[in-house]
């Protein structure tokens, strides 16, 4: 109990880094438009070319990113928790690659070309992907850890090859999914928003709810089934959990790498082994990092841009080897 006050306090304080992150994403970019201009825009929106850019790009580009990354944020701790791996990310269970197969699929069938359709193929696609991956990992003795992780890497190596062998006969498809596979909030409108809040709200809501369980299944099928866990339901609610945040988000932004493998490390370094804490930890920093490379990778390369998702491996990869060297990070 007494660590409460402080991780309830930490979790304000990563709320207000989340607010000026998204006010210096919509203050700064690729285009230099003064402070003040840019305020004065924010309230009063007047047709003309800034007004365009702050309310027409920056600002939709700002939510997305804080609702993706926090999706994938929390969807790596839910992934680490289920498959008991403090490697794992959602992109082990086949998810982004279930994604990325389905959008070059469309590119190459019926010519897809908008970020909502980009959107609704990759959401499908990692949707089947996940089903497909509990549903071998489930054969036999039923979904544990091994199975979840063996069954999602398998299914990740056969997509991964339809998708190589559809880019490579055909260049539509090999542009657009150079495009989309980088990772990135540009380009992407209310509409991409409004498509991914029906399934990442409730998705956030599993993820929450499903820190009490992951607790006593960090413990082991076995201990877990003693305490009088359902193992197979909360397995299940988990991966549906998994599947809605980062198959949204994914969809919506592609595969944004590395990001659900280091948030939780973060989180759990601050809050401890506890899970009802890791995932909402998570969540928020995950929207954190995500906002905070798009910002780096408008400014440093102007007046062009470098994805977010870029700069979110190139900052992140770094820091978190020395965190592992420091040998700072908590045990799943």
């Amino acid at each position: 109990m007494g660590k409460t006050p402080q991780r309830l306090g930490g979790l304000l304080l990563l709320l207000a880094a989340l607010v000026a992150a998204a006010v210096a994403s919509i203050a700064f970019g690729s285009r230099a438009i003064p402070v003040g201009d840019v305020w004065h825009i924010l309230w009063n929106e007047d047709g003309t070319d800034i007004s365009g850019i702050v309310h027409g790009l920056r600002i939709p580009r700002t939510v997305l990113g804080l609702v993706a990354g926090a999706a994938i944020g929390a969807a790596g701790a839910l992934t680490q928790g289920h498959t008991r791996n403090p490697m794992a990310d959602p992109g082990l269970l086949g998810v982004n690659a279930g994604a990325a197969c389905t959008v070059v699929v469309g590119v190459y069938v019926i010519g897809i070309t908008t970020p909502i359709q980009y959107m609704a193929f990759g959401l499908v696609g990692a949707l089947v992907a996940s089903s497909l991956m509990f549903l071998i990992a489930s054969a036999g003795k039923g979904a544990n850890p091994l199975t979840l992780i063996l069954a999602g890497t398998g299914l990740s190596v056969l997509l991964m090859a339809i998708t190589s062998a559809i880019v490579l006969i055909d260049t539509a498809s090999l542009d657009a999914w150079r495009f989309w596979q980088v990772g990135s909030t540009e380009g992407r409108g209310w509409d991409v928003i409004v498509a991914t809040l029906p399934f990442i709200v409730p998705g956030m809501v599993l993820a929450v709810a499903s820190g009490f369980f992951l607790n006593i299944l960090s413990l082991g099928d076995d201990i877990a089934h003693a305490l009088g866990t359902r193992v197979r339901q909360a397995r299940i609610i988990g991966i549906i959990g998994i599947t809605l945040l980062v198959g949204a988000a994914t969809a919506a932004c592609g595969p944004i790498v590395f990001l659900g493998l280091v948030a939780p490390h973060i989180a759990r370094f601050i809050t401890g082994p506890d899970y009802r804490w890791i995932v909402p930890y998570s969540a928020l920093i995950g929207g954190l990092l995500l906002v905070g490379s798009d910002v780096v990778g408008r400014v440093i390369a102007r007046p062009g841009e470098v994805q977010a998702g870029i700069i979110l491996a190139a900052i992140g990869a770094p820091f978190f080897i020395v965190l592992v060297q420091a040998k700072k990070l908590v045990a799943v």
